[in-house]
């Protein structure tokens, strides 16, 4: 489900977005069923070269220096390799399902050492991680995925690192598909016909409210069967990424009654469904990163060189007996999330 690629795993349907810049490939019958409007417009090309051109026209004293045809090199290689969403304000970041991917393996690999230490950290701390990467990413977002972790506790408990990422993971990617779930799971609590739905098709985020799941919904649940001939018909219809209906079957077939969290929590955890995403490893190898653990002892060795090499100038004795101050020793450059590039919103990793 995921290519490697330089450093980074990259979606096949990123892949697909920016072929020339992958390399050439074998046209897919899907490809070739599509007018060149549609394959734009399915695989959001439009979307990036609008933000590309936005970005030369901001940056344009600094970009002639080097050539404008470098920087959309640049530019697309950064959305190849899912760099491009660093710092990125959150309107882009959930533009494409590309970006939102790309987002989610960037937050895994930034702080994979909180799960790698065993540290345990509230909603409120893992929004100001999210931030971190996203300044204005809403808070909203952080608590629907933190009350797929604690269901009913008061939401200050603390959580492992895995289990928000893997319920964060659901709540972001399929963020407009599980609006249309908790309004199909409302209506079949009270008896209406959920085909009546009215499924969210704004690109710009904004959806109706979510109804408020009350006790008696959490307790009480739906039918199984009938829940997923809801959802097959709003997987068919829905204009948004949302979870293969095979796999959505599979999860509903093991019981005969769930609730709407309970159903949230079994999309999380599902090995299959996140396979099929394809942002995140298996939940075993989710503290694995051969090359991003090579990076960061190579920048550990090389600090503690630096350190050891001016403690042992300082050590040699100067005029007067005092030690050596006549040079000031220029720290060794290391690359950083916030060291400039020819792309202001871009940083890829050492190979």
């Amino acid at each position: 489900m995921a290519t490697e690629r330089a450093g980074t795993w990259l979606p096949e349907a990123g892949k697909l977005e920016l072929g020339s810049c992958c390399g050439p490939r074998m046209l897919s019958p899907e490809r070739l069923a599509l007018t060149d409007y549609e394959y734009l417009a399915q695989r959001h090309v439009l979307t990036y070269m609008e933000d590309a051109v936005c970005q030369l026209l901001e940056n344009k004293e600094d970009i002639s220096q080097y050539g404008i045809a470098r920087f959309f090199t640049e530019y697309f290689n950064s959305v190849c390799q899912g760099t491009h969403i660093l710092f990125r304000e959150f309107s882009f970041i959930q533009a494409t399902p590309h970006n939102r991917a790309s987002f989610l393996r960037a937050f895994w690999r930034c702080f994979r050492t909180v799960g790698k230490n065993g540290d345990l950290l509230t909603m409120k701390e893992y929004h100001c991680l999210l931030q971190l990467l996203c300044p204005d990413f809403p808070l909203e977002l952080t608590q629907k995925a933190a009350r797929i972790v604690l269901m009913d506790d008061a939401m200050d408990c603390l959580m492992s690192f895995s289990d928000f990422l893997f319920a964060f993971q659901i709540q972001f990617y399929y963020s407009e598909f599980l609006e249309s779930v908790a309004a199909i799971y409302q209506d079949l609590l009270s008896g209406k016909n959920p085909n009546t739905v009215i499924v969210p098709t704004s690109s710009s985020g904004q959806h109706r409210q979510r109804p408020a799941l009350g006790e008696a919904s959490m307790l009480e649940g739906v039918e199984a069967s009938l829940f997923y001939q809801c959802l097959e018909n709003l997987c068919d219809r829905h204009k948004y990424s949302c979870p293969p209906p095979a796999l959505v079957k599979e999860v509903l077939s093991n019981v005969q009654r769930l609730t709407f969290y309970g159903f949230l929590v079994a999309l999380s955890k599902h090995h299959g469904i996140n396979q099929a995403l394809g942002a995140l490893p298996d939940k075993g190898d989710l503290m694995h990163d051969p090359a991003m653990d090579e990076e960061l002892e190579r920048l550990v060795v090389r600090s503690r060189l630096h350190r050891t090499s001016r403690q042992h100038r300082a050590q040699e004795p100067g005029t007067f007996g005092f030690h050596r101050r006549d040079k000031l020793e220029a720290p060794e450059r290391v690359p950083s999330a916030s060291a400039p590039t020819p792309s202001p919103y871009r940083w890829e990793p050492r190979e």
